[in-house]
């Protein structure tokens, strides 16, 4: 688990916070002994004042979080870091605030977070500057050759290729067998050789990794000769496994049931499954009792806006293809569905009620399904539930669709956080990409960390 976590804190994100924790509480220290003088050295020494820095760090990176700080794509220029910064202290002062209000005896200081803040918006501003200013300067920490020039060596180098600066990737080029190909643009670079020139490619380019992908192949490649190679120490590794390890998802359209067979992961125990079950009874009994006024509220207001039941009752399957009733706050007309048939929602949907796109936005329609958690018809994480009328044509359009529903659909889940909202085929092959990525990594700790992610989009308003 702590493996895959940092797969997606790695890199620049990892040390930004890391970096910046300590920063805060250094910020916080100083801060601190210029407020207190002399005193506040028994504060830390006495009365937990590190732990105490730490909790406002802790507060300010979590407004930092919420802030898209961490998201090296999100920010623009230096302005937008500005006052992007000001604005998650404001969010870190009334969280602290509240904090206080609760429990005083967390208290550092009076003013000390005043003077701190001055400190952290110095400190973080000059400390961002530096890193870009290094991490512009330096190479990529892995160079990789990609074998072969198929739909699924492209698509992983575009993926690469947008997100390079941050995953701190590079694509030498591609290799492929025919040498009439050898110069040909693919995407940038394009191809820089043929098989027999991969030694050779290796030492005057540095490469770390030679990426094949094993659809392109079979038949296409001189397999006797890349084992060679292999033999005399040459790194390869198959596309689907780096595809994973830096996209987040499991290529199917190139994938072969013998990579699934062979691949680590998947293996779910007891103890997991166990876990699992007792955190989605306690959180949904919780979020039943918190939620019951809001539900309240959002019931009066789909029962006045628009005519027909308040809530919304529909097949969805589950896990091993058990087909089960999920229950929802009706957001749509009464006969949304009445000509057409079962047909995929879409955003801005134009059957939605006057207040059924505030609901989908906000995620509000989906209380109720805390009911189908607690009877453990779904979990709090995992692949989106589907209907039937739809899971007979994807199955047949996407291949390992089914193997979705080895564990239960959830009430969020690693599609619904890392993808947005989708209302096609394609759409549908994407998000099984990332629900296959789950499945295999399924954990307490990721699911967590979507519980996290899933918050901050609802709070953001990014929808899902």
């Amino acid at each position: 688990m702590i493996t895959v976590l940092l797969r997606w804190l790695r890199g620049r994100s990892l040390l930004l916070i890391s970096a910046e924790h300590a920063l805060i509480v250094f910020a916080v220290v100083l801060s601190a002994r210029i407020r207190m003088g002399d005193d506040a050295w028994s504060v830390f020494a006495e009365h937990h004042g590190l732990a105490k820095a730490v909790l406002i760090a802790a507060a300010c990176q979590l407004c930092f979080y919420y802030s898209d700080l961490y998201d090296v794509r999100a920010i623009g220029d230096r302005r937008e870091l500005f006052n992007r910064i000001v604005q998650a202290l404001g969010g870190a002062s009334l969280l602290l605030a509240a904090v206080y209000f609760w429990v005083p005896s967390l208290v550092l200081g009076r003013g000390v977070f005043i003077i701190a803040a001055f400190f952290v918006i110095t400190l973080l501003i000059g400390w961002r500057l530096a890193f870009e200013w290094v991490a512009t300067r330096m190479n990529p920490r892995e160079r990789l050759l990609l074998v072969g020039t198929g739909a699924a060596a492209v698509a992983l180098a575009r993926e690469l290729y947008d997100r390079r600066q941050e995953l701190g990737v590079s694509i030498v080029g591609f290799v492929d067998p025919d040498p009439a190909k050898v110069g040909t643009p693919v995407l940038n670079p394009g191809v820089i050789g043929t098989i027999d020139d991969i030694p050779s490619i290796i030492r005057e380019r540095s490469v770390d990794r030679v990426v094949v992908s094993l659809s392109d192949a079979r038949g296409k490649l001189p397999m006797d000769r890349l084992l060679e190679m292999k033999l005399q120490g040459v790194a390869f590794d198959h596309l689907a496994s780096v595809y994973e390890d830096y996209t987040g998802k499991i290529a199917v359209e190139n994938l072969r049931p013998s990579w699934l067979i062979f691949s680590p992961g998947f293996h779910k125990t007891r103890v997991l499954l166990t876990a699992k079950r007792v955190l989605d009874l306690g959180a949904s009994a919780v979020g039943l009792v918190v939620a019951a006024p809001v539900m309240a509220l959002v019931a009066l207001a789909v029962k006045l806006t628009s005519e027909g039941s308040i809530l919304y009752h529909q097949s969805r399957v589950g896990r091993d293809d058990r087909v089960f009733t999920l229950h929802k706050f009706r957001s749509m007309r009464t006969d949304a569905e009445a000509a057409s048939g079962a047909v995929w929602a879409k955003d801005k949907d134009p059957r939605l009620t006057s207040i059924g796109g505030l609901l989908r936005k906000l995620r509000l329609d989906e209380l109720p399904q805390l009911w189908n958690v607690l009877l453990g018809d779904m979990s709090l994480v995992g692949p989106r539930p589907e209907r039937p009328e739809f899971i007979a044509q994807l199955s047949e359009q996407i291949p390992f669709y089914r193997q979705r529903h080895v564990v239960k659909p959830g009430l969020t889940g690693w599609a619904q956080v890392r993808y947005p909202y989708g209302s096609t085929v394609e759409d549908a092959m994407e998000k099984l990409q990332y629900d296959l990525f789950y499945i295999k990594h399924m954990s307490i700790g990721l699911d967590l960390f979507i519980a996290l992610k899933t918050i901050k989009t609802i709070v953001t308003r990014a929808g899902l």
